[in-house]
């Protein structure tokens, strides 16, 4: 008998840490990183009136 609760706690840790893990990377890829509002290529406005 005491196998048997042996492997039922085993397999209720390893859920428990399976779990565990997936909502770890769930909140990993939902963290946003902080990004700069600048833009890589600008152009000089010039000469743009009538």
């Amino acid at each position: 008998m005491s196998r048997l609760l042996a492997a039922a706690l085993a397999v209720a840790l390893g859920a428990a840490l399976a779990v565990g893990a997936a909502l770890g990377v769930v909140a990993l890829l939902e963290a946003t990183p902080d990004q700069p509002n600048s833009p890589l290529i600008t152009y000089e406005q010039t000469g743009q009136g009538s």
